[in-house]
């Protein structure tokens, strides 16, 4: 597979800038967009991007993006909270297919809802992307693989920088406990010449 053929769909892609427009606002978005480093790969205003499919590079590009603008430390602040926001776009979207909405699932043990919960997300990214995620469970912790990572496609770095999967994860864990903390981070990441980007989850909360 080349590099050119791997992608998120339009949905994705829309869900990610809906949650970048969120903690940035619109007119930071829009200068965001008219980098250099982005082209013209990313449409705007967001009503254009419904068919637009998202590469792995740009979206790559949009990470570095936000370290160029807010500084290293302030895009990974900026790309946590990002993911946070991503998370109740992508259950709107996404929440009924995968059966995390229903009743029925709420209801179960926190316990039961990692397991189901980990395997359906991943599944979701594993069946409509080019992502590649792997779910190892432990008894204290649950490994997120990503294999294939968007994310960081192409980048070199000393730290791991994935920071936007995260902050996804962390809000997940949120929804899924009733609003419990988790202790959620990267390990690993192939951006620092890792197998794998590797995000760490507690099983027990620390609220």
């Amino acid at each position: 597979m080349s590099d050119e053929s791997l992608f998120y769909p339009p949905k994705m892609g829309k869900i990610m800038l809906l949650g970048m427009e969120e903690i940035m606002g619109g007119n930071g978005v829009g200068a965001l967009l008219e980098l250099p480093l982005l082209g013209n790969s990313v449409p705007h205003p967001l009503s254009a991007s419904s068919n637009h499919a998202f590469s792995f590079e740009t979206i790559s590009s949009l990470q570095s993006a936000l370290e160029l603008i807010y500084g290293p430390h302030g895009g990974r602040g900026m790309a946590l909270r990002i993911g946070r926001a991503c998370f109740k776009y992508g259950l709107k979207e996404y929440g009924s297919l995968l059966g995390l909405t229903e009743m029925t699932f709420r209801l179960l043990s926190l316990p039961v809802k990692f397991h189901i919960g980990a395997k359906a997300f991943a599944d979701l990214f594993n069946k409509h992307t080019d992502q590649r995620v792997r779910v190892e469970e432990r008894e204290d912790e649950i490994l997120w693989h990503i294999e294939r990572c968007p994310l960081c496609w192409e980048r070199k770095a000393e730290e791991p920088v994935c920071h936007l999967a995260v902050g996804l994860l962390q809000e997940s864990l949120s929804w899924l406990s009733g609003g419990k903390i988790f202790d959620v981070k990267e390990t690993a990441c192939i951006a620092r010449g890792d197998a794998a980007c590797t995000i760490a989850i507690d099983r027990t909360p620390l609220s």
